[in-house]
């Protein structure tokens, strides 16, 4: 596999037609936000790592256990096809150089795994003030006509003009020419910090699309009514200071 990107397997799992998610980090943090939640309240075992010489030399330690960098893990209702879950998780932003190789590493596993699709949770950069309200809403777009078409079905809008970067974009493009079933899901973020709004409208849309678990969303609702609270705050207690503004780079979703 390319860049030396390789997975290897901790345990057996039978994976036939099951979802694969996308947890790399994206704006607003949504898919990783998305990705933890998934593992905790589905109760995903870790059943996998990706691993290659080019990855962060570190170890993430949870609960007194060393973690590699970039994780699989695996569940859900396994007597029933449609209901097993796949969720790839990182807590690194792969470099430019790595993103092609790691997106045709996880095509190639799913492919292998025969799992049926893959869902990309993204943020989408919108322009507000930090801690204001919104209704957020959730765009698709899918590397297959089958794909496209599950999205409708479901009243997810479609995402018509716009970039979409890093292993999620490489994934659509990779899907559309092996003809898999690739979805990206764009929530609507603020880039500037961990969107949990952002993320809980992300699950409430996998959901109706894919599992039909009724995930309680409510817990991602509260923190980030939490987070946009804490941020109120600080920009009320920082109006007075005001400095010049810089100039941001654009940025895509």
């Amino acid at each position: 596999m390319g860049d030396g990107i390789q997975i290897y397997e901790l345990r057996r799992m039978d994976l036939r037609g099951a979802t694969v998610i996308d947890g790399f980090p994206s704006v607003g943090l949504v898919s990783s936000i998305v990705a933890n939640y998934l593992i905790n309240a589905l109760q995903l075992v870790q059943i996998g790592i990706m691993d290659s010489p080019f990855f962060p030399t570190v170890a993430l330690v949870r609960e007194g256990r060393p973690m590699n960098p970039v994780r699989i893990y695996a569940g859900g209702k396994m007597d029933v096809e449609e209901d097993r879950l796949v969720v790839f998780i990182s807590e690194f932003q792969p470099p430019p150089n790595l993103i092609k190789g790691i997106a045709a590493t996880v095509l190639d596993w799913a492919q292998d795994q025969r799992c049926v699709q893959l869902v990309c949770p993204e943020g989408l950069i919108v322009d507000r003030e930090a801690g204001e309200s919104r209704e957020v809403e959730v765009y698709g777009i899918g590397s297959t006509d089958r794909s496209n078409e599950l999205l409708k079905k479901n009243g997810v809008a479609m995402f018509e003009e716009g970039v979409i970067t890093g292993v999620a974009g490489v994934l659509l493009n990779e899907g559309r020419k092996r003809d898999f079933d690739v979805m990206t899901l764009l929530s609507e973020a603020h880039p500037d910090y961990p969107d949990a709004r952002a993320a809980a409208r992300v699950i409430e849309t996998i959901d109706k699309l894919l599992l039909h678990t009724a995930l309680d969303a409510k817990p991602l609702y509260e923190e980030a009514e939490r987070i946009e609270n804490q941020l109120k705050s600080i920009h009320q207690q920082t109006e007075g200071v005001k400095k010049p503004a810089r100039e941001r780079p654009p940025m895509y979703g």
